[in-house]
C-alpha cells in the first residue's frame, strides 16, 4: 500500500489549489481578533460565547459567504445559514449509537457544524473531510472561537484521498453525498473500510417514493444541481446497502425538504430551494422531477476479524 502522508497531502491541497479567493479567505482568518472564550453550548446548538475587541467580526465572517450549515453563534455574531442543520441533527441524534467516547468520521462534512454537535454528545474525536476549501476556511473561522482543546478537525480532502483501509472509527457519517456518486455501491463498500468491526454508519441521502426497483437517474440537472447520479426509493436504497455488505440496515426518518429548512438568508444570498422547485407545483423540481425528499439510514459493519491496531497501516 502506498504511504499516506496526511500533512503533505493537506498542505498540497491548500497551497496547490490555485483558488482565486484563497488569499482573501486566509486574510479573513488572519484578521480575526483575539477572542476570550466564555461558555459554550454544543448540545442544543453550536454556540461559543466570549469577548473580542473588534466590532467588525460579522463583516469579516460574511466574506466567507455562502454559509450553508448551521445555525452558528460565534461571540455576538449569529450566523443564519442556508440549512437548518439542527433540524436534521434532532431527527437522528436519539436513534444512533450513543457517541460518548467514540471516534467519528464525517465524509463531506462541510464547515464542520455536525462535528461540534458530535462533540456535544460526548464524542472524544470528530474528524471531517471535505474537498471544498471554502468550507474548510469556514471551519477554521468557527474553530477560532472554540475552546483550544476542541477535538474537531476538518481536513481539505475528498474521501477518495483517504487510505483505502482506515478501520479505526466507531461511527461514520455520510450525509448528502451518496447521490453525487457515479458508483453508489462502490462508495458504500468503501465506507465500511473506515469503521472498526461493529461500527455504525449514518447515511442521509435523497430518496423517492416508489417500489423496491425504482431509481431516478436524472438527465442533466436535478433541482439545478449538477452531478446527481442516483436517487433511489427507500426499499431500493436499503437493498443496495445490504448488497454492499452492511448489516442491520434500517430507515429511521423520511422527510420532504421544505423552504423553511433550506432557504436564502443574509449569510447565503444565492438561490436556494424555492428557486429549485416548479413555481406552479412545489411537489416537483424545476426540471419536473419529484421534489427533494431525504431519508436517514442506519447500518452496522459486521464483526469481521480482530480489531485493527493503530500504527500498523501505511
Amino acid at each position: 500500500m502506498q504511504q499516506f502522508d496526511l500533512k503533505e497531502l493537506v498542505q498540497k491541497n491548500i497551497t496547490d489549489s490555485n483558488h482565486g479567493h484563497l488569499d482573501d479567505w486566509l486574510g479573513v482568518l488572519n484578521s480575526l481578533s483575539d477572542f476570550m472564550p466564555g461558555g459554550y453550548d454544543l448540545q442544543r446548538s453550536v454556540t461559543f460565547d466570549g469577548e473580542y475587541d473588534s466590532s467588525d467580526i460579522e463583516g469579516k465572517l460574511k466574506l466567507l459567504h455562502p454559509w450553508r450549515k448551521g445555525p452558528l453563534k460565534l461571540g455576538k455574531v449569529e450566523i443564519d445559514t442556508e440549512w437548518r442543520s439542527d433540524w436534521k441533527w434532532d431527527r437522528l441524534k436519539d436513534h444512533i449509537a450513543p457517541l460518548g467516547g467514540r471516534t467519528v468520521l464525517d465524509i463531506g462534512c462541510g464547515n464542520g457544524y455536525y462535528l461540534y454537535r458530535m462533540l456535544g454528545e460526548g464524542a472524544k474525536l470528530a474528524i471531517g473531510v471535505d474537498p471544498f476549501l471554502l468550507f474548510v476556511m469556514q471551519f477554521w473561522a468557527i474553530n477560532h472561537f472554540a475552546p483550544k482543546e476542541s477535538a474537531a478537525w476538518v481536513l481539505p480532502l475528498g474521501w477518495e484521498e483517504l487510505p483505502e483501509q482506515l478501520p479505526y472509527f466507531d461511527t461514520v457519517f455520510s450525509m448528502g453525498v451518496l447521490y453525487h456518486r457515479r458508483n453508489p455501491k462502490l462508495f458504500l463498500e468503501q465506507l465500511q473500510n473506515y469503521l472498526r468491526p461493529g461500527g455504525e454508519l449514518i447515511l442521509e441521502t435523497l430518496v423517492l417514493e416508489g417500489n423496491a426497483s425504482e431509481v431516478l437517474i436524472p438527465e442533466g440537472r436535478y433541482a439545478k444541481m449538477r452531478n446527481v447520479w442516483y436517487i433511489p426509493s427507500i426499499a431500493s436504497l436499503v437493498s443496495l446497502i445490504e448488497v454492499a455488505g452492511w448489516e442491520n440496515v434500517r430507515c429511521i426518518h423520511v422527510t420532504p425538504t421544505t423552504t423553511e429548512e433550506q432557504r436564502t438568508t443574509d449569510w447565503m444570498t444565492f438561490e436556494s430551494l424555492k428557486d429549485f422547485l416548479d413555481p406552479n407545483d412545489a411537489s416537483k423540481t424545476i426540471e419536473g422531477y419529484p421534489a427533494p425528499m431525504r431519508a436517514i439510514i442506519l447500518a452496522s459493519k459486521g464483526p469481521g476479524n480482530a480489531e485493527p491496531q493503530l500504527g500498523n497501516h501505511s
